[in-house]
């Protein structure tokens, strides 16, 4: 940590790195593009950002970072998945593929694609425990995001998909969770310019440091 601003990696193998490094910054974070071990061994928290979880699974084994990545996480390393950085994170997960690998962050069982294709991408204006709520809702954007079928008595929901006749199936789903210094989304708050989520990530890197 340096002047207080911890150090933050993203995880840089795909997905949308750019705009998750822009929100930590704007967070307090000081940042770092994780490729490498080496890397991985620097950083205080690391974030797992969207992309397609399938190939980022493959890819954390050709980088040789899975089983470096597992460890940390066993160690306490805090982490915040977004999308399919949330599918990452779960012990368990439905409809993934057979050689699919899980960092078990977060003791859940996620339903990949569960809002379907990426035309069935929506919005909506999810109350999130931990924000401040004087800056009202959160704006999440969902892209074949996944929901959480099921947590663990140690997870902590954080927001779930209003119960209303425009969710459909989604209502009452759960989209955010945290356990211990884990965090996960099925939304990308990186995306909308509210960088509440990031902050709040931030702040639980900054309490372990």
């Amino acid at each position: 940590m340096s002047d207080g601003r911890p150090l933050i990696g993203v995880l840089a193998l795909q997905g949308d790195v750019r705009e998750h490094t822009a929100a930590l910054e704007s967070g307090g974070a000081r940042t770092l593009a994780v490729r490498r071990v080496a890397e991985l061994a620097d950083v205080d928290g690391l974030v797992i950002p969207g992309g397609e979880s399938t190939t980022i699974s493959r890819l954390l084994q050709t980088f040789e970072l899975l089983e470096p990545l597992r460890a940390r996480l066993a160690d306490g390393m805090p982490a915040y998945g977004s999308c399919a950085g949330m599918i990452l994170l779960a012990e368990k997960v439905l409809d993934g593929r057979p050689d699919q690998q899980q960092l078990g962050g977060i003791d859940m069982t996620v339903r990949r694609n569960a809002f379907g294709r990426q035309v069935d991408s929506f919005e909506a204006d999810l109350d999130l425990a931990g924000l401040d709520s004087a800056a009202g809702k959160i704006h999440a954007v969902f892209i074949r995001a996944p929901w959480v079928e099921a947590v663990s008595t140690g997870v902590d929901v954080l927001a779930t998909v209003p119960d209303t006749p425009a969710a459909g199936a989604a209502a009452g789903r759960i989209v955010a969770v945290r356990q211990g210094p884990v965090l996960a989304t099925a939304f990308h708050p990186e995306l909308t310019g509210d960088t509440r989520v990031h902050r709040l990530f931030v702040d639980v890197v900054r309490g372990r440091a």
